[in-house]
């Protein structure tokens, strides 16, 4: 059985990551190419495991309640989502080769948009009939 002290430290920490994550989620809400739905699922995972109110806040949320649930029932993405997911993809690979030199890491960097994207569209849009 965990010491209270390591109790304490994970939580502590768990709560940090659904906070940074959350906070970077909520940024990438507005920055094009930043994934929104990857951190406030990975905020929803740390808080479960931190704080019991951020967990509710988050479940609660107009916003980010139904991309939860919609995970949580299934590995849901709605379609609404995925083409939102993608034309961010595509807006930031596009600035990325007009305004950035062109080098191994910005290709890189495109083709983890390219198979992230092929995961996205991987998934269910809504729970077989």
């Amino acid at each position: 059985m965990p010491s209270p002290a390591h109790s304490k430290l994970a939580r502590l920490l768990f709560g940090l990551l659904a906070y940074v994550s959350l906070g970077i989620g909520l940024i990438a809400v507005v920055v094009p190419g930043l994934p929104t739905t990857e951190f406030i699922l990975l905020a929803a995972w740390a808080a479960t495991r931190s704080s019991p109110r951020l967990s509710a806040w988050l479940e609660n949320h107009r916003l980010f309640g139904p991309i939860l649930r919609n995970w949580r029932n299934g590995g849901i993405i709605a379609r609404k989502a995925k083409v939102s997911a993608t034309a961010s993809m595509l807006l930031c690979a596009t600035l990325m080769l007009v305004m950035l030199d062109h080098g191994w890491p910005i290709y890189l960097a495109i083709a983890g948009m390219g198979l992230g994207n092929l995961w996205i569209w991987s998934r269910p849009e809504s729970l077989p009939v």
